[in-house]
């Protein structure tokens, strides 16, 4: 398998599924229904580039850490395969082509594009001087949302930013359940995570943030007036996340990336209750 592919974790798609569902989200709320085609090629592949340039400028800056972990040693630029200064033309590259997707939509759209475009490369460097990765990570993962609605509309309204509050929310419990699992070896080389910072508060923590996600997606579901396709998504998104807590019960790195893996399904389940009452 070529290097670059593995760079940009295409082998991995796990990290796009994880971001495009709530851009999904958002493009069907949006629209109040079916979006239009050209927005949905747009931002299906402008989130798979980004998502691509973003693991491919946190190998870049994990370069030297990504040495210290059994894990991520033989990722290609730690192991040599790619050069650092080949990984970073291929981050431009890839920033190029999604700003270039951004171009076919609107100004504001265009200038929230650049927000974004910050936050993703920013946040590899974050886990050096905050706990807070995950936070700077959901941040970057949910600006698609209010860019969505800016290209779909014109403007970004109210309801957006609870959308874009549950995807960062979201990010936080997922990526903290990741970093569970490498927080043994990131203690060691002294890198940064919420997984570090909640400590043995880790699964209580991780569950209010669940609460606080069912909550914010029960505003969205007053908001937007969904009814009880929505609602149905909800209790099964419940169930998942008591699920989730179930798996991260012992620590045990395994099951804690699984975990996270896991986390998948919330989003297809919200994804098939909005488009379920809005088509239906």
């Amino acid at each position: 398998m070529s290097p670059y592919f593995r760079l940009m974790r295409l082998d991995k798609p796990i990290g796009i599924y994880l971001l495009l569902w709530p851009t999904l989200w958002a493009l069907f709320l949006a629209a109040d229904g079916w979006p239009r085609i050209e927005l949905l090629v747009i931002f299906i592949l402008g989130v798979s580039i980004m998502r691509s340039a973003g693991c491919v400028i946190n190998d870049y800056a994990d370069r030297k850490i990504d040495k210290l972990i059994k894990r991520t040693q033989y990722r290609p630029i730690t192991s040599g395969e790619i050069s650092a200064k080949s990984a970073l033309v291929l981050f431009f590259v890839l920033m190029s082509a999604a700003f270039g997707l951004v171009l076919m939509t609107n100004e504001l759209t265009i200038q929230l594009a650049f927000i974004a475009a910050g936050l993703a490369t920013l946040y590899p460097f974050t886990k050096r001087w905050t706990h807070l990765p995950q936070l700077v990570l959901g941040l970057a993962f949910a600006m698609s949302v209010p860019m969505v609605f800016a290209a779909t509309n014109g403007n970004v309204p109210n309801g957006a930013w609870w959308v874009f509050s549950a995807a960062v929310i979201w990010t936080v419990i997922y990526d903290t359940m990741y970093a569970m699992a490498d927080r043994e070896e990131d203690l060691k080389i002294g890198v940064k995570s919420t997984a570090i910072l909640f400590d043995k508060f880790d699964k209580l923590i991780i569950g209010l943030l669940q609460i606080c996600l069912l909550l914010v997606l029960i505003k969205i579901a007053d908001f937007f007036n969904l009814g009880v396709f929505y609602d149905i998504s909800l209790i099964l998104s419940a169930f998942l996340m008591i699920y989730h807590q179930n798996m991260i019960k012992n620590r045990e790195k395994t099951a804690c990336f699984r975990a996270f893996l896991h986390n998948n399904f919330i989003g297809v389940v919200v994804f098939i209750g909005i488009v379920a009452h809005l088509t239906i």
